[in-house]
Formats: C-alpha cells, sequence, structure tokens
C-alpha cells in the first residue's frame, strides 16, 4: 500500500479538524472571535457621541438565526446609530459554535454592539467561551453624559449564593468619581430583578443600590421574552424589558442629559 507524503497527510488532517467537531462543548475561537468587548468598546470609544445618543437593544437570539439577520437587516436601514445592546441569551445550549454563528450575522451591523451574558449563555462551559469572545461579565464604561453599567443577573445559575449579581460592584460602579462627567448610569442585564430567575434575596437591595444611587433611573433586562415597561416598585427607577428577537422585536432607545426614551419597534 502507498503511503502519503507526510505533508499530505498532515494537511489532511488540518481538513478534518474543519469539517468535524470533536466534542460540542469544545472551545476552538479564531483570533478575530475573541476579546470582542473590548474591540468594540475601542470603536466607540472613537466616535464623537451626540446631545442625544440613539441605540438599539436587542436579545435572547439563542437558535432564531433567521430572525437575528432580518433585525440586522432592519438595523442597518436605520441612520445615526451609536451601538447596539444585545440583552443575552446569546446561544441557547451554551455551545461554542452558537455563540460563534450569532456573532457571524452581528458582525454585519454597521455599528458596535456589545453584550451581556444571559442564563443559556452559562450552560456547560459557556462561561468560558463568554469570557474568550466576549470579555468580562460585569463592565462599564461612559459615552458621553452617560455611563453604561453590564452586569450578571443569573441567579440561578450560582445556585441563588447571594453574591450574583454583584452588588458592592454595582454600587461602586454608580458613583462619581472626580473628575468624570457623566451625569446619569444606565444599568443592563439579562434577568430583571422581580424574575424567579433572579436570586430572591437580592431583589430590594439591587433596586435600592439603583434608586439610592440618584443616577440611574432606567434598567434593561431581557430573558422574559415579552415587553414589559413600568416602575415596578413605585419610584423613579423604571425597568424596561424587551422582547426575544423570535417575536421581532427590539427597542429604539434615545438617550439625553438625564433623561431617555424607549420605543417598541417590530421588523
Amino acid at each position: 500500500m502507498k503511503r502519503l507524503p507526510f505533508l499530505s497527510l498532515v494537511l489532511l488532517l488540518a481538513s478534518c479538524e474543519q469539517l468535524f467537531e470533536y466534542h460540542p462543548n469544545q472551545i476552538r475561537l479564531k483570533s478575530h472571535e475573541k476579546n470582542l468587548t473590548a474591540r468594540y468598546l475601542r470603536q466607540i470609544s472613537a466616535q464623537t457621541p451626540q446631545d442625544t445618543l440613539r441605540i438599539l437593544v436587542m436579545g435572547d437570539t439563542q437558535r432564531f438565526y433567521d430572525e437575528t439577520q432580518d433585525f440586522v437587516k432592519k438595523a442597518n436601514s436605520l441612520s445615526g446609530i451609536d451601538f447596539v445592546i444585545h440583552l443575552g441569551d446569546i446561544s441557547d445550549f451554551g455551545m461554542a459554535r452558537e455563540f460563534q454563528w450569532v456573532h457571524d450575522i452581528m458582525q454585519d451591523l454597521r455599528w458596535p454592539y456589545l453584550t451581556v451574558i444571559g442564563n443559556h449563555d452559562m450552560l456547560g462551559n459557556a462561561r468560558q467561551v463568554y469570557r474568550q469572545m466576549y470579555g468580562e461579565l460585569n463592565y462599564s464604561f461612559t459615552y458621553g453624559h452617560t455611563k453604561f453599567v453590564f452586569l450578571d443577573t443569573n441567579g440561578r445559575e450560582y445556585g441563588f449564593n447571594g453574591k450574583v449579581p454583584d452588588l458592592g460592584w454595582l454600587t461602586r460602579e454608580l458613583q462619581p468619581v472626580s473628575g468624570e462627567n457623566w451625569t446619569q448610569a444606565i444599568v443592563v442585564s439579562h434577568v430583571p430583578p422581580f424574575d424567579s430567575d433572579f436570586d430572591r434575596q437580592l431583589e430590594m437591595p439591587y433596586h435600592d443600590a439603583l434608586a439610592s444611587s440618584g443616577v440611574v433611573s432606567l434598567s434593561l433586562h431581557g430573558h422574559r421574552h415579552g415587553w414589559s415597561s413600568e416602575s415596578t416598585y413605585d419610584d423613579h427607577v423604571l425597568y424596561h424589558v424587551t422582547t426575544t428577537v423570535k417575536k421581532r422585536g427590539f427597542t429604539y432607545m434615545k438617550v439625553w442629559d438625564k433623561g431617555y426614551s424607549v420605543e417598541q419597534m417590530e421588523f
């Protein structure tokens, strides 16, 4: 039997690696698929914010790839958008391939997009996938007059251990620091505090952290696959929940100095 030359054998094995997955939970990201949050934050920091920010808020893409493609087409038909927020549940089963498939679609947006981790994004070894592909689970940045605070609120995935969300970190992020120019903050997470997947012992402490800060009047969420927008605890903090892309909806948000508007959009 004639043997294949060594180089041919190497090339054959390399091609096989592209064709076959050894295990559904393996993580094999390409270099351009890593550290996306840092990359998109650099893009955002290079932009010049106007007095009124225009932001698209969507989420719960999971296995809804066709609908996600249609969202991108609709988003790209709009003008003057600063960035897009994905409210989590990027994946359905937490597999790296799912994250990659969604990013393959989302990277066609005309603007940078930022994510927060959802409960489905924590199945199996998905937390590791998320960290490699996007970055930290809790992070913040300032854009113009507004600070945006993204954090993990998936309490059930930690066994309701009283540590998630990290209220100490959140409280520190909401405290203005000398030399910073932001006048308000918007908090972004997947699970809203009144949902059963939120750690019940932290529900009111979470709300109190927002309400007592004096700088937060809006908290953004996904997870529930439906719309709601209400001052749940009868004060000035609005909890706005955006529906899943499966139902072909997203939020068009405008933010100005110490004010905002949220509009339900269809595609």
